[in-house]
């Protein structure tokens, strides 16, 4: 059996593997244009920020270590530039010579990947404007930074790449703009969690200008600013990070289906509408493991997963790729962000009847070292009670958050289901009740209907207009509010009338349920926590004591 891969960097490197160690006989030939294959995409911001020291440890393996390690044939500097399906053959142009060859196959595996988008506006020619696909992109823009020429960067495009790019020419003395015509940065996140994330990439040194077009560089041999739709902003160099596009071109007059972004469509064993022809990759179209519908993962993560299941189904198996869920997490400058599943927008738009919490919560035992806090957003369906999906921020380790959702997720697991994990505890590593688990606790009681809150989102939108702000913090911290100390009510609180609209704020929200608890058990029937506290919602708060 000869099979061709066209691309060799983590979907074709993994098919290729999996499927000699498969199927030792078969004939595997790994066609690719570039000179690098397997190599590390998602550490190229790393090693501009020189957390990766050296270019090698970008490269994952060289195309001769490969072949002595897998017995797969790798051929560099070839572009496949034809599929002929009726003969069974690609055509692919040596970018050295230019000769054509024309190689057959059995079955033909397409993970060519996708290229940076380079939009038609002037001044991208100029030297120091910069993308971020290969390991040659992050040596150039480390280097020029190395040089002592750039002191002022604009990031185009609000992404993971983008920020975590951001992130370390900041912490390369880089003053940064990043710049996205969406509303917010980090698409995929909720309104609020990405409102958090631009106020502290702000406190930060990182400006984020969202909502605003990028039309150009201007720069006279070098690049002296970066137009917009609002204004003009000096900058000494530009990164282009403003999303990808499929390598999909040479299949225009194949017939191969494709979704309207030009990704290939592919079944659940990632079979294409021909039966000899498997797409995997950034160039290919999956599933959404919750919806069942269309989705687009360009991560490598689904890539070496999608790999792996085609080259199992190409040695004759019965594999099956269940779908991705929008896992993500990102480092930025001293705050970890990460996600899975489906935001509280996305949930309603597929038609869930979505209920979520913010709950702000200690990541480990408060007393150890380097204890900080975990900012969870946690959402479900309300009718089922299914965990749909999770945001999380935090210094610490969000993805362990992160993951055992992915995992609840996968299961259809609901809030009760989770209430009582068995998860690992000790002081060094978490709190004695789960972060998550307190997570989890707290949904439960806003759907069983023993916490009644505001969220973030639905107190910024007004939804808390006419309440009264009571500070219910250990110490007074609101300042203009009334305070309650939850340790001194004993029957009816002074100054508060027992049908009055009340809000309660503490510095997290904990101490604003127990207050609302004992309120309740004394009459007060119109009260409402603020989830997240003074901690996420600090500004928002002191401004609506202002227009108080």
């Amino acid at each position: 059996m000869r099979v061709i891969i066209v691309g060799g960097v983590a979907a074709g490197t993994k098919v290729a593997a999996k499927l000699k160690r498969a199927d030792r006989s078969a004939e595997v030939t790994i066609l690719t244009k570039g000179k690098d294959i397997s190599y590390a995409g998602c550490g190229l911001p790393y090693y501009v920020g020189k957390v990766i020291p050296d270019r090698s440890g970008l490269v994952v393996n060289t195309p001769e270590k490969f072949q002595d390690l897998t017995g797969a044939q790798v051929c560099t500097g070839m572009e496949v530039t034809k599929v002929n399906r009726a003969d069974k053959t690609v055509e692919a142009v040596c970018t050295d010579t230019g000769e054509t060859s024309v190689w057959p196959y059995d079955k033909l595996v397409i993970a060519s990947g996708a290229s940076p988008i380079r939009p038609d506006l002037p001044g991208l020619d100029l030297p120091q404007v910069f993308f971020m696909r290969t390991p040659d992109d992050a040596v150039a823009l480390r280097d020029a930074v190395e040089a002592g020429g750039i002191k002022k960067a604009v990031v185009v495009g609000g992404g993971f790449i983008g920020l975590e790019i951001a992130e370390n020419l900041n912490a390369m003395g880089v003053r940064c703009n990043v710049l996205d015509m969406a509303p917010h940065v980090l698409p995929g996140f909720d309104r609020e969690i990405q409102e958090y994330v631009e106020n502290h990439l702000a406190d930060m040194g990182i400006n984020t200008m969202t909502g605003t077009r990028f039309e150009g560089v201007l720069g006279d041999g070098r690049v002296e600013k970066v137009q917009t739709g609002k204004r003009a902003l000096k900058a000494d160099a530009v990164v282009l990070s403003i999303g990808i596009r499929a390598n999909t071109a040479f299949l225009a007059d194949t017939g191969i289906e494709m979704a309207p972004n030009r990704t290939i469509l592919v079944d659940d064993h990632m079979r294409t509408n021909d039966p000899d022809i498997y797409a995997v990759g950034d160039c290919a179209m999956v599933k959404n493991r919750i919806t069942g519908k269309d989705a687009w993962s360009p991560m490598g993560s689904t890539a070496n997963i999608a790999g792996r299941v085609a080259a199992e189904n190409i040695a004759g198996g019965d594999a099956v790729y269940s779908g991705a869920m929008g896992t993500a997490v990102c480092h930025l400058p001293e705050l970890n962000v990460g996600k899975t599943g489906l935001s509280e927008a996305q949930a309603k738009e597929a038609g869930y009847d979505a209920v979520s919490v913010l709950t702000v919560v200690d990541d480990k035992a408060h007393y150890m070292p380097g204890a900080g806090n975990f900012i969870i957003k946690l959402v479900a369906d309300r009718a089922s009670r299914r965990i749909l999906g999770v945001q999380v921020l935090g210094k610490g380790e969000v993805d362990k958050v992160v993951d055992i959702c992915v995992a609840a997720i996968a299961m259809k697991a609901t809030a009760d289901d989770m209430s009582d994990m068995d998860f690992a505890y000790a002081p060094p590593f978490s709190t004695a009740i789960h972060p998550l688990a307190h997570t989890v606790n707290v949904l439960m009681n806003k759907m069983d209907g023993a916490l009644d809150s505001f969220t973030p989102a639905e107190f910024e939108e007004g939804k808390a207009e006419g309440y009264r702000i009571i500070d219910a913090s250990p110490a007074p911290a609101i300042e203009g509010a009334p305070y309650v100390d939850l340790t001194k009510v004993r029957g009816e609180a002074e100054g508060l009338g027992k049908d009055e609209p009340l809000l309660l704020v503490c510095a997290k929200g904990k101490r604003a349920y127990l207050t609302q608890n004992l309120l309740k058990y004394y009459g007060y029937t119109n009260t409402k926590v603020l989830e997240g506290g003074l901690l996420f919602n600090r500004a928002a708060i002191e401004e609506a004591m202002e227009e108080e």
